[in-house]
């Protein structure tokens, strides 16, 4: 069956030499709105990098001009996590740092802290046709001593169901320094997953779950490290929560899951072997009404190629192929609810490299279910 895709971001126009890490949101009114970073002068992840948008009012058949949302001067804006609020206003969760400050540097305590890694939101009222200044919130958002820092990347949540109904939700990472002060330019002592919280529609924040390298073998010492995290509600309002795992391990991917809107674990996260592939970003939503939890990633055991999605009927514990979205190299994705029949993928892929474009596509849900 062929899908219908449009191609939002190529790379080497539009001012850009590179487009990466998308993420994308249906604000109320049912326009799409789909972020990435604009990588100005090469695809390297730090550098001169913006925030852009690009929005699309006929669910992602056609995309309107591009907006830059956020410009960090010479240095980066990234990693978007937006979310929609049930009011209609759109947050932009994200994080900045300077044009040197690569993640290699940053994570060995090279970089003074005003440089490193910084959380800032914006908001739109108006479906991200315009956009508030930039509000700061490093201080509500990541503790003193974390090093490396990471929102999302993809969509965040605003719960719907439960006793946490309204809580706001942003899947977020961090690193911390080596244990022994003496060796303070080491690499760092573990990659960790944690998740922002807001009460009151992202006006004031605090951290809410913390994990770390929380299973360790005699092999490698640490097998699980939380890394990039994507987060779905399931429909008795716990939290489904899957990572990237940085750990020297043969599983690619951890979960968790919390029954508390995201203050605490049931357990720390462990291996999910039901999703093999490449050590790489994916993207979970939960369908709500189909009953089933999806799944978007690279399935290719070793490289980032073959988009896949596949979906779950008992909350992420088992997982089965749904759909085959391509065979090309493919990396970063977003999962979004575009109607009851469709669900939409903005990913990245290409002919001969995973970060040729960044595609649309449609999919019918009766597939991926």
């Amino acid at each position: 069956m062929a899908y219908e895709s449009s191609v939002p971001y190529r790379a080497g126009t539009e001012g850009y030499t590179s487009f990466r890490i998308p993420a994308v949101v249906r604000a109320c009114s049912g326009h799409l709105l789909a972020f990435v970073e604009g990588r100005v002068s090469s695809a390297a992840d730090s550098g001169t990098i913006d925030l852009v948008l690009k929005r699309s009012a006929d669910a992602g058949r056609t995309w309107g001009p591009l907006q830059v949302v956020a410009r960090n001067g010479t240095g980066t804006a990234g990693n978007p996590a937006p979310v929609v609020l049930d009011s209609g206003r759109v947050l932009l969760l994200q994080v900045r740092n300077a044009a040197d400050a690569t993640e290699d540097r940053i994570r060995r305590g090279h970089v003074p802290p005003a440089d490193g890694r910084r959380i800032w939101l914006q908001h739109s009222d108006d479906d991200g046709a315009s956009w508030s200044p930039p509000r700061e919130i490093t201080g509500q958002a990541k503790l003193p001593h974390w090093r490396w820092y990471a929102t999302g990347p993809g969509h965040a949540l605003q719960l719907r169901h439960g006793p946490y109904a309204g809580r706001l939700l942003v899947p977020a990472n961090h690193s911390t320094p080596p244990t022994d002060p003496q060796d303070s330019g080491a690499e760092p002592r573990y990659n960790g997953g944690h998740a922002l919280l807001s009460d009151d529609d992202g006006a004031t924040w605090r951290i809410g779950y913390t994990d770390s390298d929380s299973d360790s073998d005699t092999d490698t010492g640490r097998s699980v490290a939380p890394n990039e995290t994507t987060a779905a509600e399931l429909p008795d309002g716990s939290v489904y929560l899957n990572a990237r795992n940085e750990a020297a391990a043969a599983w690619q991917r951890v979960d968790a899951v919390s029954t508390d809107g995201g203050e605490h674990l049931v357990r720390p996260f462990r291996p999910q072997a039901g999703l093999s592939g490449p050590a790489v970003q994916g993207s979970a939503l939960h369908l709500g009404d189909r009953g089933a939890l999806l799944f978007s990633g690279p399935a290719h055991p070793s490289a980032r190629a073959l988009m896949t999605l596949r979906t779950s009927r008992d909350g992420g514990l088992t997982w089965r192929t749904a759909h085959t979205v391509g065979g090309l190299p493919a990396a970063y994705s977003d999962l979004v609810r575009l109607d009851r029949d469709t669900v939409g993928l903005l990913y990245e892929t290409g002919d001969f490299s995973a970060y040729s474009t960044i595609t649309f596509r449609r999919i019918p849900v009766e597939e991926p279910t």
